[in-house]
This record gives C-alpha cells, sequence and structure tokens, in this order.
C-alpha cells in the first residue's frame, strides 16, 4: 500500500480549529491504521491550540489495516491510545517498567504532530495502542485514555490501599473518575468541593464524606492519608494541611503553569510527601483498563461532534466550566 491520507484537525495561532490533511507514504510494519470514532477532549488540548498541530490525545477508534509485522492487532479490534506515542525500549525506565520517564519518550505535542486524536484516521505503533475491553464502550474508554489512566497511576504506583482515607478535591473531569476508582479500590473517600450542589452525585459515585468550605478551616473526623488535587487551579494549602495524616501524601494532577507554593512547616512538621503524577506506563495503563471493566467505573461525558464546530463548542464550553464532566468528540458515521 502506498499513500494514506486522511483529515486532521488543528490548532493554529488564533486559537481557531483549523481542518487539513495528513499524509502517509505506508503503513511501517510495526504500525496500525485506525479509523477514529471518538475522542476525548482534555484540559492539555486546551493548551495547545494555538500551535500549528493536530489536537487530542484520547483516542479510540476500529482497526482498518496492520502492518506486517503486528500480531497483537487484527482487523475489527477497537483501540485507544494515550499520551505516550514511543519509548527507547532498552533505558533504566523502560526496562524497569517506568517507561513514561524514558529521557527518549515520544509524546504528545512533542512528536508526531501531523497527527492526533482530533482526525479521522491516525496511524500508531502498535506496542502503544491498548486494546478496548468489550464491557466499556468507545466514548466511555476515550476519557480513560488519558485522565483515567492519570488518576489510575497514582493510586497504584503510591502505594494507596484498601481502607486508606484518600481525599479528593474537586468533582469534574479527573475529581469525578477518582472518586470511582479510589472506592472501588476500597477507600473511604473523603470530597472537598466548592459547592455543595454535587454532594449527592459525589456520593453516587462512592464519596463516604462530602464537604464544602464554610468557614477559615474544614472539620474532618479521622485525617486524610492521601490528597488528589483535582481541581484546574492550586488550592489553598492552609486549608488542606491541617486535615493530613503524618506522613500523608499529596498529588497534584492537574497542570499548572505557576509555580507550587507551599507553606514549608507543615510539610516538614508532617513528614508530608509531595509526588508529582504524570500519565501511565503501559503496563498500569492496561490494569487500569481491567480495573474500569471489572468494577463499571464510566466517565460522565457530553457528547459533540469530531467536527470542527464540534471541537470548537467542546472546547468554548470547557473554557466556560460548563462541561459535565468530560467531552467527547464522535465522528460520523
Amino acid at each position: 500500500m502506498t499513500g494514506i491520507d486522511f483529515t486532521v484537525f488543528k490548532g493554529s495561532p488564533a486559537g481557531k480549529i483549523v481542518e487539513s490533511k495528513t499524509h502517509k507514504e505506508s503503513l511501517k510494519p510495526d504500525e496500525v491504521l485506525l479509523k477514529i470514532t471518538h475522542a476525548g477532549l482534555c484540559g492539555t488540548d486546551q493548551h495547545y491550540k494555538t500551535e500549528d498541530m493536530v489536537l487530542g490525545h484520547e483516542g479510540v477508534g476500529v482497526v482498518q489495516q496492520v502492518g506486517s509485522q503486528v500480531t497483537a492487532f487484527k482487523v475489527g479490534d477497537r483501540a485507544g491510545w494515550g499520551f505516550l506515542h514511543n519509548t527507547c525500549g532498552h533505558c533504566d525506565e523502560c526496562l524497569n517498567a517506568n517507561e513514561f520517564f524514558c529521557p527518549e519518550r515520544a509524546t504528545y505535542a512533542h512528536s508526531n504532530t501531523d497527527q492526533g486524536a482530533f482526525a479521522s484516521h491516525a496511524v500508531w505503533k502498535a506496542a502503544f495502542l491498548f486494546h478496548i475491553p468489550d464491557t466499556i464502550s468507545s466514548s466511555d474508554a476515550a476519557p480513560l485514555m488519558c485522565a483515567g489512566a492519570t488518576i489510575f497511576n497514582a493510586m497504584y504506583s503510591y502505594n494507596v490501599r484498601p481502607a486508606d482515607r484518600v481525599g479528593i478535591i474537586g468533582v469534574g473531569g479527573l475529581g469525578h473518575i477518582a472518586i470511582q476508582f479510589a472506592a472501588k479500590m476500597g477507600c473511604e473517600v473523603v470530597v472537598f468541593s466548592g459547592s455543595d450542589h454535587k454532594r449527592e452525585e459525589a456520593r453516587s459515585l462512592g464519596a463516604k464524606e462530602f464537604y464544602t468550605r464554610s468557614a477559615s478551616k474544614y472539620e474532618v473526623g479521622k485525617p486524610i492519608k492521601h490528597l488528589f488535587v483535582t481541581t484546574s487551579h492550586l488550592p489553598d494549602w492552609n486549608l488542606f494541611l491541617s486535615v493530613l495524616a503524618p506522613n500523608a501524601t499529596i498529588y497534584p494532577i492537574t497542570v499548572s503553569h505557576g509555580d507550587l507554593v507551599i507553606p514549608y512547616t507543615p510539610i516538614i512538621s508532617k513528614g508530608l510527601t509531595i509526588q508529582g503524577i504524570f500519565c501511565a506506563s503501559r503496563g498500569v495503563h492496561v490494569k487500569m483498563l481491567r480495573f474500569a471493566a471489572i468494577h463499571g467505573i464510566k466517565p460522565i461525558t457530553q457528547e459533540f461532534p469530531l467536527t470542527v464546530e464540534g471541537i470548537e463548542e467542546a472546547m468554548a464550553k470547557l473554557d466556560r466550566g460548563e462541561i459535565r464532566y468530560r467531552a467527547v468528540l464522535v465522528a460520523g458515521r
């Protein structure tokens, strides 16, 4: 086969979505051609909408062709991908299944910028694609490719255990998924929110306790062992450091381009840990999908057409905080 052409949707210096075309000369032996059916919209995509690159990194589609060396996928399979595109495969991090921190990693916005999830098709390395379990719909799978994998990675890789008291700040795109994962892991989930109207929804997702700020501090029962920050802005740390247990861990999940400024003395006096988190390596990503399938974990989504107009509408609503809670772009038949 020679010549693969497909439609892509790119950012632009003006922040407008531009429809364009991408061309691949051929399918390499280790690659797969996917017809994209669903694409999740992540906050990170907003950061790059002024760049001349194809947007989207929560892609799900159907395999149309496979390279001559591909054995893990066949035509008709559903597959998805996330933030990580490729690694060297031989450094210490790769050999220790910690490949997301490979010094030669290829990731969204830094490689393969001529293609992405906001497109009609994609040509992807088979080794960095994931089978979608039969019990997870493609629309539900899309946000799990990044948001779900990041949350699960933090909990699975950094010793969150059953019966731990887990605090989650925010009931939004990340927070509502975090509540479900923590609850299904057997944790005691404590949710902190800026408003009371999400109380019953948080409880339906698995929260045991729900607090809104009513004074200069939070009045909670037992202290928190793990605190996940899932809001778009960093919190007032003085409100939360007092509710943490000794040797507790703080996980800043969302991306903020400012400095992390936090009171120093409580970190020392309580032996607190601030744990950086990024997306999952492949082994953890696979476990996340299995866990979500077993326990029926589903993002709460709003669907938009995978078109220029649909992408712009979804991004505008995300900017205004009107998405409940993950936008999914759906391709036409």
